[in-house]
């Protein structure tokens, strides 16, 4: 994996970390990310040496600095001048090394909460981009890890082209039935555009498993409740011939959709609906035009 870009980041406030990567090499995802809540991330690239995943988590969860864990994976093998990866903590320190043999340009920018770097890059813009672009950002960490890899593409990114993108995002409790900590794990293995594939996956991704935020919970009042009854009708998850108000009938109906349909997070029994749900409603093809 002689050229990458990454960047990797926490949100402590919403005790969140994560990685975001490109590369014009196969399956990118499955070398590059390691992530653990409870330890921090490390986006390790170049002539990629895998141990330093498990060992940096390793002595990250028995809290030495990224600096130092850093220089303990350095010492310690014979290829550094080859290697290349960024280290965050859960509390956002962060350190970028950057091998004195990676293919030019090469190198890396460590800040308040993130590191980016990359290797055979057009040029050194492309980690300043992703710097200032997720200083800047705003949304959930996936959006701004995201929003940064897309801005160091605009800058040239791999100078080879693109193939491959991954983005890992890890919270206490935050993955599928809050078993495991993988809040977000999503990858593009070979694609011509794979940071659009990546955003276009994210969106997906959130509207199946995140939960609504207040801003989007609407009141199911009278008219939006008949709304509702009408394109529950058009798409034929109700048997009914005209809006009639959204009564229990109706809410069985729109409840059992949400569960085919994969919006199963998204139920909710206060009388209220999220604006993903009804958006999604709204753009549902009918039965009837998806047969034809």
């Amino acid at each position: 994996m002689l050229s990458t870009f990454s960047i990797v980041a926490a949100d402590p406030a919403q005790s969140e970390i994560g990685i975001a990567v490109q590369s014009k090499f196969l399956a990118v995802g499955a070398v590059v990310p390691w992530v653990a809540s409870r330890a921090g991330a490390i986006a390790t690239q170049a002539w990629a040496n895998t141990s330093f995943g498990p060992r940096a988590l390793e002595l990250l969860e028995l809290g030495e600095p990224p600096e130092q864990v850093a220089q303990r994976l350095i010492a310690g093998d014979d290829g550094a001048d080859d290697r290349q990866f960024g280290i965050v903590a859960p509390d956002g320190r962060a350190a970028t090394f950057t091998g004195a043999r990676c293919i030019a340009w090469a190198g890396g920018i460590a800040g308040d909460g993130f590191a980016v770097q990359g290797n055979c890059l057009a040029w050194p813009g492309v980690v300043d981009a992703m710097a200032s672009t997720f200083r800047g950002a705003s949304g959930t960490l996936a959006d701004r890890l995201l929003t940064a890899l897309a801005a160091g593409q605009r800058e040239g990114g791999d100078k080879r082209g693109q193939q491959s993108a991954a983005l890992v995002v890890c919270k206490p409790g935050g993955g599928y039935g809050g078993f495991n900590d993988r809040y977000v794990d999503l990858r593009v293995d070979d694609h011509a555009t794979p940071i659009a594939e990546l955003s276009r996956l994210l969106e997906l991704h959130k509207l199946y498993h995140f939960r609504a935020a207040p801003q989007d919970v609407l009141t199911i009042d009278d008219a939006l409740g008949r709304e509702i009854v009408g394109q529950l009708v058009r798409v034929r998850a109700l048997a009914r011939h005209d809006e009639g108000p959204f009564d229990d009938e109706a809410r069985a109906a729109l409840v059992a959709f949400m569960h085919v349909e994969n919006l199963e997070n998204r139920v909710r029994s206060d009388g209220n609906v999220d604006r993903q749900t009804l958006n999604y409603l709204r753009n549902h093809p009918s039965t009837s035009s998806r047969e034809a």
